[in-house]
């Protein structure tokens, strides 16, 4: 089961906060398959950060490419067909990034590690 870290996953993940749900934790932990990090949650992580909404991430922000290869993490680009869906998904989720993530998940068909239930709407797998 190939993941993608939703950037609150990512972030409690590189903070080490209790957060993180035990199962994710042990997902992420166990290396048999990908852990897939997102180009989105790097912009999203670098706006919020620009914009004071995560403190916490500063850190993360300016070391984001080498904390991604020392996880052992894959980088997952964003491309035309990702925008795409990500642009004709259904009304019920506005977030820009979150419906980004879930284009990426289904498209690239990765199970989504979140705690946002709003994504089982859209036909993700979800892992929390």
């Amino acid at each position: 089961m190939s993941l993608l870290l939703d950037t609150h996953a990512l972030i409690w993940w590189f903070l080490d906060s209790p957060r993180l749900s035990d199962r994710a934790r042990s997902a992420i932990v166990d290396y048999s398959d990908p852990v897939y990090v997102s180009a989105v949650s790097a912009f999203e992580i670098a706006t919020k950060v620009r914009l004071g909404k995560l403190p916490d991430a500063a850190r993360l922000d300016r070391s984001f490419d080498a904390f991604v290869e020392a996880q052992h993490f894959k980088p997952l680009p964003l491309t035309l067909e990702h925008a795409l869906v990500a642009g004709g998904l259904s009304d019920g989720h506005k977030d820009p990034f979150d419906r980004l993530l879930i284009a990426q998940a289904l498209t690239e068909n990765l199970t989504l590690v979140s705690n946002e239930r709003l994504f089982d709407g859209f036909g993700v797998r979800r892992l929390w």
